[in-house]
């Protein structure tokens, strides 16, 4: 069976994470929960000096502390998607966006990746005392809120998007519940290790 965990993005992965993102760009696929990786893309080590600047950041109107992981399968150590958790939320953030993004490479889409990614996230999540999870997606991207409902979560709102003029939907996450509740089903492809750095 395979088995995933989260790892804390360090040099190490920099020729992966290049090749990540390019995959993303050859299909013309969007780049979700990746911390904004896709911007530094020729600074790999200025990414990293980011992502610590942003688990300490204090909460603005334009920023928040947040935790930016690689989604790895253990049985051939690949980078398969990425998640991006905010600890806390701004007041755009809790209409717009919410408390995680994430994203699986487009050549291993379709297997249910996203809902172990989605999974792991919760656990940090829970760790960090968020008691309901906020996302939201794009209405013609089922394969994201159908991930959200896969884990429990409510759909609480459906509207237009002015900013990316998008129908979007927003979906809530009793986290405590969902752990316990789809346990059964998730654990078995968790990594005894479930977050490495």
């Amino acid at each position: 069976m395979e088995k995933f965990y989260l790892e804390e993005p360090t040099m190490k992965r920099k020729q992966e994470a290049y090749l990540y993102i390019c995959e993303h760009i050859k299909s013309g696929s969007n780049i979700n929960g990746s911390g904004s990786l896709d911007k530094y893309i020729d600074n790999y080590e200025g990414w990293l000096k980011k992502l610590e600047h942003d688990k300490t950041r204090i909460p603005d109107e334009y920023k928040v502390p947040s935790l930016t992981y690689f989604l790895i399968r253990e049985n051939d150590d690949k980078i398969i998607g990425m998640i991006n958790i905010r600890l806390t939320l701004n007041e755009f953030l809790s209409k717009y966006g919410g408390h995680i993004g994430y994203g699986i490479r487009p050549s291993e889409r379709g297997k249910g990746y996203n809902k172990i990614n989605l999974y792991l996230g919760l656990q940090v999540c829970d760790k960090h005392g968020i008691d309901v999870v906020f996302m939201d997606a794009d209405l013609d991207n089922p394969a994201s809120w159908k991930t959200m409902e896969a884990l429990g979560g409510v759909r609480v709102r459906q509207y237009f998007e002015e900013i990316d003029q998008t129908e979007t939907v927003d979906y809530n996450i009793n986290v405590k519940e969902s752990l316990e509740k789809y346990k059964d089903i998730y654990e078995p492809y968790i990594s005894e290790e479930r977050i490495r750095r």
